[in-house]
């Protein structure tokens, strides 16, 4: 799957129209998770939701499709979940009554054309406390094949949650089309309000967890990590700059996979240890970035669409790759309790301008493979920023990333300068003989 932007994604012109599950009642009360309500207590904005984008051959009728997508909401709970605030401007979270039926609307392609029209659409539908957060949208174009665009805000799925959901759709498509119900095949999906409940009730996290989250807080003047070169004025957020760089191709990935083997370590080790040298070469510090993990630790998870990351810290200040193994396993530990505990006397997750992130995803390692000719997309929504954000994406064609930074003069020399050292250095290490250090 390929890692993009709304601004940048493969969509063609045509006529745009929405596939909608409406909620008009809720019912029971559900829990919250840490990432939630800091997502969705900073209220409804543009550019908070993610999607995958499929081509499918035409013709493919509304009808069918939209009874496909109701199925794979009824699958999965959290699809059929809204937020609100109350009063306190605390987060809610209900479950939704209605019966999962499919409303579908057209929706007017203005001079600007499809791409605008889609953003705009889903900005709005997919905002964090819109009723429901999540959209079917069908791009039909004169000719070829269509486009199916499934986008929910983020505080419902991850970069996991993606495959899972267009896999879902497909077999559901299949079903309706057999004349079967959609999702014959599959039970209901866990539910990450259940995940929620148990990461909760959880034993408090070792008291050197927090003492060393204490002082990685303390290291950063009481803020997560920053972007360790100039990005200018960040006195408001600034348009965003998105670009995506082609860095192995899968010969040259394999060799990069054999180099970490032959030096005792994993390739996300590898990587950091590339990463760390970068930084200390070009800003004289070690390496020190907010890094998302995954929490689906138990099988039950693996099927499930949810919210299931939260965000811990890497530091690496070697580029010995051992050191960056032991950087990852840092890290992995941190991520591994409740947050909201440990941050509580901190004021939560302080976010400041600037703030690193580094994620790292490899899609081979999914219970879900999407076949090439679908030409699968994953789509990022696009807002002014404040923060750098990088994403490391493995497949089977090879390793790419995707920047976003602000756009201004100072950050894109910056965050340029940083992308082609780590690009070179993975080529690099690639290129290497395998036990040559």
């Amino acid at each position: 799957m390929r890692l993009t932007n709304i601004t940048h994604a493969r969509l063609p012109e045509g006529r745009l129209s929405s596939c909608t599950v409406p909620v008009t009642r809720t019912g029971r009360r559900l829990p919250v998770s840490f990432d939630q309500g800091m997502h969705v207590g900073a209220g409804s904005r543009p550019g908070t939701w993610m999607g995958v984008a499929l081509e499918l051959p035409a013709p493919v009728l509304h009808e069918d499709l939209g009874r496909a997508w109701a199925g794979v909401v009824a699958r999965h709970h959290t699809l059929r979940t809204v937020f609100s605030t109350g009063d306190d401007g605390g987060v809610r979270l209900h479950e939704a009554r209605d019966a999962a039926q499919p409303l579908w609307a057209r929706h007017d392609v203005g001079p600007a054309g499809t791409r605008a029209a889609l953003q705009e659409l889903v900005d709005g539908a997919c905002a964090p406390l819109a009723r429901p957060s999540h959209r079917l949208c069908l791009v039909e174009p004169p000719d070829g094949p269509v486009v199916v665009v499934l986008a929910a805000d983020h505080a419902h799925v991850d970069a996991w949650s993606l495959p899972v959901l267009a896999r879902d759709l497909l077999d559901a498509l299949a079903d309706v089309r057999a004349g079967r119900p959609p999702g014959t095949d599959r039970p209901p999906a866990a539910s990450f309000a259940e995940h929620t409940r148990e990461l909760a009730a959880r034993p408090a996290a070792p008291a050197r967890v927090a003492q060393r989250w204490g002082r990685i807080l303390a290291d950063g003047g009481g803020t997560m990590p920053v972007f360790p070169l100039p990005l200018g004025d960040l006195a408001h957020p600034a348009p965003e700059t998105v670009t995506t760089r082609e860095v192995l191709g899968a010969r040259a990935l394999a060799r990069l996979e054999a180099r970490a083997e032959a030096l005792g370590v994993r390739l996300l080790a590898l990587l950091v240890s590339v990463l760390t040298r970068a930084t200390l070469e070009l800003a004289g510090r070690p390496l020190r970035a907010v890094l998302p993990v995954h929490s689906r630790t138990d099988p039950r998870w693996r099927d499930a669409v949810g919210w299931f990351i939260t965000n811990s810290v890497l530091e690496c200040a070697d580029a010995d790759p051992r050191a960056g193994r032991a950087a990852v396993r840092e890290a992995l530990e941190l991520g591994s309790h409740a947050l909201e505990p440990i941050l509580r006397p901190h004021g939560g997750m302080p976010v400041p301008a600037g703030m690193f992130m580094l994620s790292y995803m490899d899609y081979r390692r999914l219970p879900v493979s999407l076949p090439a000719e679908l030409r699968a997309q994953h789509v990022s929504a696009s807002a002014p920023t404040t923060g750098v954000q990088v994403w490391f994406v493995v497949g089977a064609d090879g390793l790419h990333l995707r920047a976003r930074f602000p756009g201004t003069p100072a950050a894109r020399s910056s965050v340029e300068a940083w992308l082609t050292a780590v690009g070179e250095g993975l080529r690099a290490e690639a290129s290497a003989t395998p036990r040559e250090r």
